[in-house]
């Protein structure tokens, strides 16, 4: 069995403060000193990443993501714990990755990439390259305090990019970007990940997350609270968001192996969820394009001014293609008393294409659960769908598409 590529043993980070300027010199000598404060912003934190794995590390704000990535990269040193790496780095923590910016962009691109180790020679091969990866013109021989934000990531990603790594960290950076400089730098992760490349990153974007990670490990307060499918780590870090006072999370093994997760209040219980055709036949194998009838039953416990029913529906990867509620919808639901019973049915053309789809289920108030949650239910209903009767298509989407000459 290979060695993993990253190797994290029980990593700690703590911020610390001393009573004088002597006891911090002492305690960089491992004399025995206790700091007058102490802040920890990770600890015990353990896990391993094999060769051409990809990682993503979520969690809300503060919770030590990019903490993790600096101790990783080495920019910072941990206060306790090791980090085994086998294999060269290439990482985009931070906006300009340090550039100078009365230097130039190819200036920079220069003295970034031989701090990355590489011979001027080698540096001068690619810079073509970088040069047209980032696509920002005559700029690119322009100051860089001239540049916007999107056009120093531009230079910093092409950069950092240019020589293949072994292992790639990528952090929240990448989101000041324009969205197609975006889809040209996922493209770009996508190549280097089908050649090998071991990835690690941050993101807020679960699209992100699902779509290029293996793998998904959830951070909560300076702990691993979660790690494993992006899907099922995306699910609970929805929940966890969500939850509010006297809300609970559950997660539940469906008889598929897929972990269901349940969040809420529980003040409105999600009773029945089922799909029916137009003959108002229950259905789990749909015709693409097929119309279909999405229907939920909710039971009321406790007075609710106001509810709002609310669904998604995802494909495979837990990606959504497709989500909206009552509220979106205009369909007020209010004053609801305790044991009020709940039916409504939502209408929409299965205008998809084949595969797998789940649908997730909401209970809550306003436009969002992160309102009041009183129920999410992710995975409340799986379906398949077939391509029966139109042409062969790819994608997610039927269009239904037509063709003429002009």
């Amino acid at each position: 069995m290979s060695l993993p590529v990253l190797q994290v043993s029980n990593l700690g980070k703590a911020y610390r403060q001393y009573h004088s300027e002597l006891n911090r010199v002492a305690s960089w000598f491992g004399l025995p000193t206790k700091p007058a404060n102490e802040h920890w912003v990770l600890r015990g934190i353990s896990f391993a990443v094999a060769s051409g794995e990809a990682v993503g590390i979520v969690g809300q704000n503060g919770a030590g993501k990019s903490t993790l990535l600096k101790l990783i990269t080495g920019t910072q040193r941990p206060t306790q714990g090791n980090i085994s790496i086998n294999g060269r780095v290439a990482a985009i923590l931070e906006l300009g990755m340090g550039f100078n910016p009365e230097f130039t962009g190819r200036q920079n691109a220069y003295h970034a990439a031989g701090l990355m180790g590489f011979q001027h020679s080698d540096i001068e091969g690619v810079m073509p390259e970088i040069e047209e990866f980032a696509e920002i013109g005559e700029y690119f021989d322009q100051p860089v305090n001239t540049y916007s934000s999107g056009m120093q990531m531009r230079v910093a990603f092409a950069v950092v990019t240019a020589f293949r790594p072994e292992i790639l960290i990528v952090d929240e950076a990448l989101s000041v970007g324009d969205t197609y400089f975006q889809h040209k730098s996922f493209n770009r992760i996508r190549e280097f990940q089908q050649q090998g490349t071991t990835l690690l990153m941050v993101s807020h974007d679960p699209g992100a997350i699902q779509s290029l990670c293996d793998r998904a490990i959830l951070l909560e307060s300076g702990m691993v609270l979660k790690d494993g499918n992006p899907e099922e780590v995306m699910d609970y870090y929805n929940a966890l968001i969500a939850e509010r006072e006297n809300s609970t999370i559950r997660l539940e093994q469906l008889k598929d192996g897929k972990t269901q997760t349940i969040s809420g209040t529980q003040e409105v219980l999600l009773t029945d969820v089922s799909l029916i055709n137009e003959k108002e036949e229950k259905v789990e194998l749909v015709n693409v394009g097929e119309f279909l009838g999405l229907c939920v039953s909710a039971k009321v416990r406790n007075h609710v001014p106001d509810l709002t029913i609310g669904y998604m529906i995802k494909d495979r990867l837990g990606l959504t293609i497709f989500g909206t509620n009552t509220c979106l919808l205009k369909f007020p639901i209010s004053n609801l008393l305790p044991g009020k019973e709940v039916h409504i049915r939502f209408w929409f053309p299965a205008n998809l294409g084949p595969g797998t789809y789940s649908v997730t289920i909401a209970l809550h108030s306003g436009e969002t659960h992160l309102i009041q949650n009183y129920e999410w239910r992710d995975l409340a209903l799986v379906f398949e769908v077939v391509n029966i009767d139109k042409p062969q298509f790819y994608g997610v989407n039927w269009l239904s598409p037509t063709v003429e000459e002009v």
